[in-house]
């Protein structure tokens, strides 16, 4: 079964590869720009999903004792972008201990970690864990109160700090995430059909915009030469 961070980080890898890296990572970085064109105060970006709706996927230990199922959406900021921000819910049969993890862009600020902000609780906070060239892994503890209210909530906003020590909020949508969270799991192999026809699909634009710029920069004419001085 292919994890949706693993599939996130391949999508973001053939990103870069048929993009070139700078135009495939420009919006994943948009938070954390170079010292200097940062953005002055607070920074709010409104995400809509990508795609597929919520996916439940869950796979048994080796031992077959317990079970981990995982809840997991990605969003960005324009459909015909690649995603900004990737959110998964982890819980294991029998255990009352629930993770939410993040996949957020680079550029931020690691020491402070996040803030989980969820209606009708007290802000959870939440840390990195690595970092790879497309995105950083964070993540926070959910206890029952936490998870009943992100189930309630139509919106969850995760705060950061980028390099230019701005707070960047980005604003999550959960509609229907409870549906998702307490209803079947996917059938692994539907799961991977999708994947690989998103994966597609973001080839096909990559090559159609490769095609685009190939086209603009054949067809520009080149400056005329100076006229030799007499």
């Amino acid at each position: 079964m292919t994890s949706p961070f693993a599939r996130l980080g391949a999508l973001a890898l053939a990103a870069a590869t048929l993009f070139g890296a700078s135009a495939a990572l420009a919006q994943a970085t948009k938070p954390g720009a170079p010292a200097g064109q940062q953005p002055q105060g607070p920074i709010k970006l409104d995400l809509i999903s990508l795609q597929a709706p919520w996916t439940k996927v869950c796979s048994k230990e080796p031992n077959g004792a317990k079970e981990l199922c995982r809840t997991t959406r990605d969003f960005g900021q324009a459909a015909d972008q690649p995603p900004t921000l990737l959110v998964a819910v982890d819980q294991m049969t029998g255990d009352d201990k629930r993770i939410i993890r993040f996949l957020l862009p680079v550029g931020l600020l690691l020491r402070p970690g996040f803030r989980l902000i969820l209606d009708k609780v007290d802000p959870i906070d939440g840390k990195f864990s690595i970092c790879f060239p497309t995105g950083c892994f964070a993540e926070a503890e959910l206890n029952t109160a936490a998870l009943n209210a992100l189930k309630k909530s139509s919106l969850a906003s995760v705060i950061v700090r980028n390099q230019g020590n701005n707070e960047v909020t980005f604003n999550v949508p959960m509609k229907d995430f409870a549906a998702a969270f307490d209803g079947p799991a996917v059938d692994p192999k539907v799961l991977e059909e999708q994947n690989q026809a998103l994966q597609h699909q973001l080839e096909e634009k990559a090559r159609a915009q490769r095609e685009q710029i190939e086209k603009q920069q054949s067809g520009a004419q080149p400056a005329p030469a100076p006229a030799p001085a007499k």
